[in-house]
């Protein structure tokens, strides 16, 4: 990875039972890479740092975690039923949390920071988003508004209120971060595009079919692109844990980034659910793992939110998955996190306490639970609040230590 590795050195020297109306009306009340050398970003406007620096890091897990799968309701009796297949799934034991919740244990450096008072999981959440859109879904999440606006995220609208700078570790700005001007993005020029899942995705379309994958083959030499791909195979080979040990670097660095988001995708489980979880759950905890590690003194500043557009079915079905639900599960992790315990109303498993009979009811709003970390964490007032989420009233939870 020397393309990671030239970056890398840049960056250490600059170091019960609801209707469907009932359910939105509630819902709705209450509930670009780089062209510069990485050394550059922010260089023209550096902060002071603070050894009271607040930061806040938004984790989106697109494709619908589950969370059912992710924090185990052990506690309630119909879990066993609904799942009898994936309950029976994990390798290992759970790790014990409180009400009678539980870790996967593939979470173990979350379960160790849930110890320490560090992690605090918030169970049965909802945007308030009506459908099971994977696409709507994280647009909805990532504006924070009652409707989708594709140029204004709930991130952005916080830090102008705050005046704060902002880094995106992705491609191209994504929604949350949308519409403020103290946003820069950065994403490692080895990994991969978005073009080679595309054309990954055809080529398995067309491989019963020698004509189209004969033209397809052509196609791409013309552009160039076959023999590039299998050269840099090895090295377009990118991971999270890559992402969040750049994100700490610069967020301890002199520029005075406060705020960051990052995306990890792949949680859109419809088939084999177990394994695959297994495997995005060890990434995504040995990434946070990293920026833990890579913050530090600073972690004691910090607060990572981290969530999904929406859950996934409480049944499990015929090919060992789940399908697109509505209630979801929410992280609140870092130093600054008065962790150690689960919260959000839980509201049960059985048919008349899903949410159409058959997603996890939403008992309270992510956009609430969002406002209640500004309020606590960035000290808005309830006047600045309303610039983030017109919407949404936030919640009056001890979320983070003073």
């Amino acid at each position: 990875m020397e393309d990671f590795t030239e970056i890398e050195r840049a960056l250490n020297k600059n170091s019960s039972a609801l209707s469907r109306r009932k359910f939105i009306k509630m819902s709705s009340a209450g509930l670009a890479v780089l062209s510069f050398p990485m050394s550059s970003v922010f260089a023209s406007e550096p902060l002071k740092k603070s050894k009271n620096n607040p930061k806040i890091i938004w984790v989106l897990l697109r494709g619908a975690l589950d969370s059912l799968h992710t924090i185990v309701p052990t506690l309630d009796p119909q879990y066993k039923a609904l799942r009898p297949k994936l309950s029976t799934s994990f390798k290992a034991p759970l790790l014990p949390l409180e009400r009678g919740f539980a870790l996967h244990p593939s979470l173990k450096n979350l379960h160790a920071w849930y110890q320490k008072k560090d992690l605090l999981p918030i169970v049965a959440v909802s945007t308030g988003y009506p459908r099971r859109s994977h696409f709507d879904g994280q647009d909805f999440l990532e504006s924070g508004k009652s409707d989708i606006d594709h140029d204004s995220g709930w991130l952005a609208r916080a830090i102008d209120v705050k005046q704060k700078q902002a880094l995106a570790v992705a491609r191209a700005t994504p929604i949350s971060l949308r519409s403020s001007e103290q946003v820069k993005t950065w994403y490692p020029s080895n990994l991969k595009n978005a073009d080679d899942d595309i054309y990954s995705a055809i080529a398995k379309l067309y491989q019963h079919d020698e004509l189209l994958r004969e033209n397809l083959q052509n196609g791409l030499e013309v552009r160039g692109l076959v023999g590039a791909q299998k050269r840099n195979k090895k090295k377009r080979q990118g991971k999270f844990i890559d992402l969040t040990k750049a994100c700490a670097k610069l967020m301890v660095g002199e520029q005075g980034i406060e705020c960051s988001m990052l995306e990890l995708g792949g949680w859109d489980t419809h088939n084999n659910q177990s394994g695959r979880l297994e495997q995005k759950l060890t990434e995504f905890d040995n990434g946070l793992a990293e920026l833990k590690a890579g913050l530090g003194d600073e972690w004691q500043n910090t607060v990572v939110v981290i969530g999904t557009e929406f859950g996934r079915t409480a049944k499990e079905n015929g090919t060992g998955g789940t399908d697109h639900g509505t209630g979801s599960a929410l992280f609140l992790a870092g130093g600054a996190v008065a962790g150690g315990k689960i919260e959000g109303q839980w509201p049960g498993l059985k048919p008349q306490e899903l949410f159409e009979q058959r997603d996890l009811m939403p008992t309270t709003n992510s956009f609430a639970w969002f406002g209640n970390v500004l309020a606590q964490h960035w000290h808005f007032s309830e006047q600045e609040l309303i610039q983030v989420f017109p919407h949404m009233k936030a919640y009056n939870k001890k979320l983070v230590l003073s």
